[in-house]
């Protein structure tokens, strides 16, 4: 049961979106900006709408759909365009626009998923937390870690990214995805299936793009092209990859005690061959 309800006479919808990169986006449905009790300003529904929340009690899919303008409260075509809003956490939520508190009267939380534009109009599909009790789940056994590198879920691989981030700047543009900083003196694949965003230029701001290689010499080839072209003096944080290694995770990130991977578990074919002792 809910603790607080927002009165129905002077109720107000807002959402709340919170891209992995950080962004954080507020919009209310009130004819009017609403600051809210802790300082946050929801902006008020110019250019944009978002639908009603739509539920039923047999826990099929729930849905609240994002609608508007490109350009309007942070939401541009190259942000969408660029995966900024990709698995965005959303909250939908009500307030007492006399006396508005975030998170007053929880309605939903969601994940941002499918996105559309048509002309300068987007739609993003938003998907409620609760249908991924729909979801088949299980465990499977592979050589590699599942584990997300430095995640800190419970009993999750918690290295600490932030100590092997690195910044720089670009020193060489060699093709849309093969990027180069003469300056970088760490060893060749040090970077490899890390990710890399730009803090400066063009593509500052913009979703983080994955690292395909990395050579001696500071040469960074990425899976993607950036939205926009990179030019030399851009500039970027970086962060190592793993490759999902036993030995990944025992040489270079000294992190053993919590590899999540299973190469010793002998594979269908070990059985069929009689490899097995």
């Amino acid at each position: 049961m809910k603790t607080t309800v927002a009165p129905y006479q002077t109720r107000a919808l807002c959402l709340r979106i919170v891209c992995e990169s950080g962004l954080t986006i507020r919009l209310t449905r009130y004819p009017y900006d609403l600051t809210m009790s802790n300082g946050q300003v929801y902006q008020t529904g110019s250019g944009y709408d978002f639908t009603s929340f739509q539920a039923e009690s047999n826990f099929s899919a729930s849905v609240v759909d994002l609608e508007g303008f490109v350009g309007y409260a942070g939401i541009t075509r190259d942000g969408i365009a660029s995966g900024v809003f990709d698995n965005a956490r959303c909250y939908l939520f009500a307030c007492n626009f006399l006396n508005p508190i975030e998170d007053y009267d929880e309605i939903v939380s969601s994940i941002l998923g499918k996105t559309t534009i048509e002309d300068d109009r987007y739609k993003i599909e938003e998907m409620a937390l609760i249908d991924l009790l729909g979801q088949a789940v299980g465990d499977t056994f592979s050589p590699g870690c599942k584990k997300i590198f430095g995640g800190t879920e419970l009993y999750g691989c918690n290295k600490n990214l932030a100590s092997v981030t690195v910044t720089g700047t670009i020193t060489t543009v060699t093709s849309p995805t093969v990027i180069v900083d003469s300056a970088r003196a760490e060893a060749a694949d040090w970077f490899a299936m890390g990710n890399i965003i730009f803090t400066s230029g063009a593509n500052a701001g913009l979703a983080q793009i994955k690292i395909k290689s990395f050579a001696a010499g500071g040469t960074i080839t990425l899976y993607d092209a950036p939205y926009y072209p990179v030019v030399a003096g851009d500039a970027y944080s970086m962060v190592p990859g793993c490759r999902k290694r036993l030995e990944d995770c025992r040489d270079k990130w000294n992190n053993v005690a919590r590899f999540g991977g299973d190469p010793y578990v002998p594979t269908g074919a070990d059985y069929r061959n009689g490899k097995v002792e």
